[in-house]
Parts: structure tokens; sequence; C-alpha cells
């Protein structure tokens, strides 16, 4: 039986770090990160794939403010649809290009995906997630009466930011559809991509009504939510970094190969892993593996196929 994958493929592998955001950096970057991908199908596995979409959501909001005296300004879940959509594309045109050249008899699909949140999670309250570009003190005094934005001051930079909730994700809505895809035996013919940015935050009204919100999901947490609906035996980080390390950037740092769930566990209770770097990521590995996930990798795009030898980056398995 071939084993099922979730791999979650991090910012890098569309946009480098200080790049422009231009289309043609993103198909040529992901030019580069499809041939992996394909390596990994012709070994027979299933995969689907999600992906990040900060910067792309970010570069929507700014072009809809531009543009906000000619067209109407779209609302988050929307953007958040708008991105899922633009990004899917790409992935699918460079995978199945990768595909076709590596002679490898497999198609990629996207799929929009959304992600119910519960409207009392804590986030809502106290928002934290930072998005869009910075304001002026004027700007994000404007911003909060007339949009009704939470702005926030960032020291380091000296100006304001708007900042909207990150719920935890509780159920994909799309879930029982790939399930059933997967139990078709379709996974051996097809690559699925879904999730991007963790999936669109949506909230359950009176009568069952589905709403979306102005939200950003995690979305490392979003891929297990999504790896442990479908029952996938691993879950897989691409980063930028070649594997989880304690003691990161001392001169004690030790990247960690093989390794136990019990360790990930004692050592993301100890503080080991920075919330706003690798914590979110062990996080998810280790909701994901207590969901019934079998294997947690964490790796880079270089090392991806390696890595899922066993023979490279971060692997976790859950308790015998």
């Amino acid at each position: 039986m071939a084993l099922r994958t979730v791999i979650a493929l991090g910012g890098n592998a569309l946009q480098r770090a200080r790049s422009s955001g231009t289309w043609s950096e993103a198909v040529h970057q992901m030019r580069r990160t499809a041939p992996a991908i394909a390596r990994i199908a012709r070994t027979g596995r299933e995969v689907l794939l999600t992906h990040g979409n900060g910067p792309q959501v970010g570069a929507l909001l700014r072009s809809s403010e531009i543009a906000a005296r000619e067209v109407p300004v779209p609302p988050m879940p929307a953007v958040d649809a708008e991105s899922e959509g633009q990004i899917g594309y790409l992935i699918e045109q460079e995978i199945d290009s990768a595909l076709a050249v590596a002679n490898v008899r497999r198609r990629v699909a996207a799929l929009i995906a959304r992600m119910e949140v519960s409207p009392r999670d804590p986030e809502f309250r106290s928002p934290s997630k930072p998005v869009g570009r910075f304001y002026t003190s004027q700007e994000a005094r404007r911003l909060r009466r007339r949009e009704g934005w939470t702005m926030v001051r960032d020291a380091a930079r000296g100006g304001y930011r708007r900042v909207v909730a990150s719920p935890r994700p509780l159920r994909w809505l799309e879930a029982d559809l790939v399930k059933g895809f997967f139990e078709a035996g379709l996974g051996s013919r097809w690559i699925l991509v879904t999730g991007g940015g963790g999936g669109i935050a949506v909230v359950r009204r009176a009568r069952g009504r589905i709403e979306g919100v102005d939200a950003i999901i995690d979305k490392d947490l979003g891929s297990a939510v999504i790896a442990n609906a479908i029952g996938a035996d691993t879950l897989a980080i691409v980063t930028d970094v070649p594997g989880v390390a304690v003691g990161f950037g001392t001169r004690s740092e030790r990247w960690l190969g093989e390794t136990t769930l019990e360790e990930l566990e004692r050592r993301s209770a100890a503080g080991e892993f920075p919330k706003g770097t690798m914590g979110p990521k062990v996080e998810a590995g280790i909701e994901f593996l207590r969901g019934g996930g079998h294997e947690f990798v964490v790796t880079d795009i270089p090392s991806m196929d390696r890595a899922l030898r066993g023979e490279a980056g971060t692997r976790v398995r859950a308790r015998s």
C-alpha cells in the first residue's frame, strides 16, 4: 500500500528572501522546487501539497488598497481564496512539467480549502498576526476609524501594521471529498494541491451558516489538520533550514536527525523552539503524531526526497 504523504511547502518554495515578489521570480523558484516533488512522486507515494501564502496575500491586499478609488476592496477571505487559486495554478504548471520531464505519469490538481475555526477563539479578542505593509501613525489612526482595523506599533521598524486573528484550525471542510479521492485509488495518478495559507478561515453561525472571517491560520497547523483528516502516514514540513536544531544560533547548536516524539515534546515544553520560527512547525508535528500520524519530517527543498528516505532532515516517529 502506497505511503500517503502531506508535504507543506514553505514560502521559500515560491519566493526567496529579499526578492521583489514578481511573478517571474515565483515561477523560477517553483521551477527549482518541482523536480524534487517529481522524484518523490516517482517512488509511488500518494502526495498532497500544502503551501504558504503570506507574501502573496500581503501583495494582493496592497494592490486592493492602491486600487480602492477605482474598484471595490475585497474582504480578506476572498483575498485568501485568490492567493490559493493563484499559487495553486503556479504549482500545477511547474509540477506537471517536472513530472513530464521525469517521465512520471501523474497529474496535478489544485483545490480551494476552507478551515473551520471557533468564533470564540481567544485570538479574535486579542489578534496577533501582522498582515500587509507598514503605515504611518496618521494612516493607522485613519484605518482604525474607517475600517475598524486593529493596528499595532512595531518599535523596531518605527511604523504600524494591521494585525488579525490567528485562530487554531479545527475542521477542514473539504476533508471528506479528498479522503474519498484517495480511497478511490486516485492518489496513484494525481497529486493534490490544497490548504494554501492554512486554508480560508470560516466560522459556523446560527442554523449552520458558514461565514468567512478576517483571520490567518498558521500554515503548518492547518497542514497537520489536513494530514490527520486524510489518514496520512507522513507530514513533511519543508522550510529554509535542513532540519530542527536545538540550541539554534549558539555554540551548542545541534541538528536533530532521527528522534522521538517524547524528546520533541520535552524540548518544546522547555521553550527550545521559538514561536516565530520553528515553534509552529514542531507544534504541528506533535499534533499530527498525536492524531494518528506515523512520521513527521522537517527538511529543506534540496533534501526533500532524501529526508523521506530517512537519509536527511529531522525525522520523528510516533510512539511505538
